[in-house]
């Protein structure tokens, strides 16, 4: 009865109109999450050993340096400089053998062996469990992480013009490799097994451990060159101030450049329609606040003439509180719904261009904790309004 009595003035258009502006908001939010959920796996890298936010510069080869008119090598002083840029979080430095390599490998009844180099980076940078990327000085083992490209090239290039056999990365990874290091006056060698632990696309190089690099180089080595490569920890790889920056200075990355690129352009303008769908939201959430305050204005003699009539305020606001709580999960379920249809709209041409579709927890979670607070938001201003008409 009493629901009867206050919902006579209620206006099914300014509720309809809520209902319409929060689902639109809603969907708008929560597609936007979804699609970049589902679209990022297309420009983020499956490398497990890096992480995309790590880039790898160099300096640009020029016609100086190849004369040997000019130093490769990063100073303190430049080191330092990008260090202090805002787009840097950490910068690591590549530590290259200062010591000969040659690496053999058996397999079967034919062998094969080659020179090779070693580079390192803080263990800080590399996503491996210690467990597999630990040196243990004296053990006579070394993990290595191999370029993929490498592979690559020894499989479809080397080795089928030389008659051995292609190598894939589990046999690779269970061959052990032997390793002798040299130093370049000859008097002082060594000799290691070296194990794959892995390969990386995005790392172009031969990876070890960056304490057995230091112990190699103290005793084989009689140099400390200056790093010729930088790895640097980015907020944002894609930034346009990182590639201005690296363009002022001549230096130039490694790696797809495309990549980071696409991705950086993706979270902007995901942020925007967020953005947009947030504001949206608001707004529905202002209509619904001025919708019930009219409503309840109307009703202002009614709703203090049931409380002067010994009702509990609870009772009294229980109608408007349902009426709030069913038009926000109108628009809830209209919004996710919506986005499934827009999901299976969108998913198999993402699907097609190689991306993984990411899962829906997300979304749904977004779209549960928009909907509680705009439901808890207007339950409070529903209560705060009824004790008002009891004054």
């Amino acid at each position: 009865m009493i629901s009867k009595i206050l919902r006579k003035n209620t206006s099914p258009g300014r509720i309809i109109g809520f209902i319409l502006s929060n689902f639109i908001g809603l969907a708008i939010v929560l597609g936007g999450l979804q699609f970049y959920s589902d679209a990022s796996s297309i420009w983020s890298d499956t490398d497990s050993f890096i992480r995309t936010d790590y880039l790898v510069v160099n300096k640009k080869v020029t016609s100086a340096s190849t004369l040997g008119q000019s130093d490769m090598g990063f100073s303190e002083a430049e080191i330092a400089d990008i260090e202090a840029q805002p787009w840097t979080r950490s910068v690591g430095r590549f530590t290259a053998n200062d010591f000969r390599v040659n690496a053999s490998v058996q397999t079967g009844s034919r062998g094969m062996s080659t020179y090779m180099f070693f580079e390192s980076i803080p263990d800080d940078f590399i996503d491996v469990p210690r467990a597999q990327w630990q040196y243990r000085p004296g053990s006579g083992e070394v993990p290595i992480i191999l370029s993929k490209d490498y592979l690559t090239l020894y499989n479809f290039g080397f080795a089928s013009s030389a008659g051995l056999p292609q190598l894939s990365e589990g046999l690779m990874s269970s061959i052990p490799l032997t390793l002798t290091l040299t130093s370049d006056d000859d008097t002082r060698t060594a000799t290691l097994t070296g194990r794959v632990a892995g390969f990386s696309n995005r790392l172009n190089t031969i990876l070890v451990p960056e304490a057995f690099m230091q112990e190699a180089n103290a005793r084989f080595g009689t140099r400390a060159p200056a790093p010729k490569r930088l790895i640097i920890d980015v907020s944002s790889p894609g930034d346009v101030a990182i590639k201005q920056y690296l363009e002022s200075h001549d230096l130039e990355l490694a790696g797809d450049k495309s990549a980071s690129s696409a991705a950086f352009l993706l979270k902007i303008i995901v942020a925007i329609v967020l953005a947009i769908g947030i504001v949206i939201t608001l707004l529905s959430l202002f209509i619904l606040i001025l919708s019930m305050s009219l409503i309840m204005e109307k009703n202002r003699d009614k709703l203090h003439a049931l409380l002067m009539l010994g009702y509990p305020v609870r009772t009294v606001q229980r109608p408007y509180s349902t009426l709030v709580t069913a038009a926000a999960a109108a628009a809830l379920l209209l919004a996710i719904a919506t986005t499934f249809m827009l999901r299976a709209y969108y998913l198999p041409p993402l699907k097609a261009l190689g991306a993984t579709s990411g899962g829906t927890l997300t979304m749904l979670l977004t779209a549960l904790i928009l909907t509680t607070a705009i439901i808890i938001t207007n339950i409070a201003l529903i209560k705060r309004r009824v004790k008002k008409s009891f004054r």
